[in-house]
């Protein structure tokens, strides 16, 4: 290799580092706000049915939150896993409830052609500030947040969970 293609391969290596960086400064999960987690626990949503999903009524048992949204092709692609999370693990006590960032008519068509088996509620474009208040520092989806029993976020992930972040969160709580 002759120099200028040493120093071309410098400034390429440089730069995807420089963006991974900047990927991950952008894509992390911070602190919850103070009273964040109080505050989620007296909210209520509305649910694809029109019943109305009473976060207080999920206290007490470890539960996995879902913010997804109809137009976000990774909250899509991992609907299907979460929910055989929930398929799997709901016998050991987990909840998985879907807050979707999104309208009423788009989530009900989406969940006509792939039928989830927790509960879906709407949280509307207001569900990006609740996912700031919980730790979502940019507001992308996906986000989900693992509370414990006790009601505490036991822990944040922003972007498409895998299989082994899951079997990770069972252990949690």
């Amino acid at each position: 290799m002759n120099r200028r293609q040493l120093w071309m391969a410098g400034v390429g290596v440089a730069a995807m580092a420089a963006g991974a960086g900047v990927a991950w400064w952008r894509l992390r999960a911070g602190p919850a706000l103070d009273g964040a987690e109080s505050a989620f626990w007296g909210s209520a949503f509305p649910g694809v049915k029109g019943e109305t999903l009473a976060m207080s009524g999920l206290r007490g048992r470890p539960l996995l939150v879902n913010f997804w949204a109809t137009w976000c092709p990774p909250c899509v692609d991992e609907l299907p896993l979460i929910n055989r999370f929930h398929r799997e693990h709901a016998s050991q006590g987990w909840q998985v409830l879907g807050l979707a960032v999104d309208q009423a008519a788009p989530v009900t068509r989406f969940l006509t052609h792939t039928p989830l088996d927790f509960p879906v509620a709407l949280a509307g474009f207001a569900g990006t500030e609740l996912s700031r208040s919980l730790g979502n520092v940019s507001g992308a989806l996906p986000f989900s947040v693992v509370f414990g029993a006790d009601g505490t976020v036991l822990h944040r992930k922003l972007g498409k969970v895998s299989p082994e972040e899951l079997a990770v969160w069972a252990q949690l709580a």
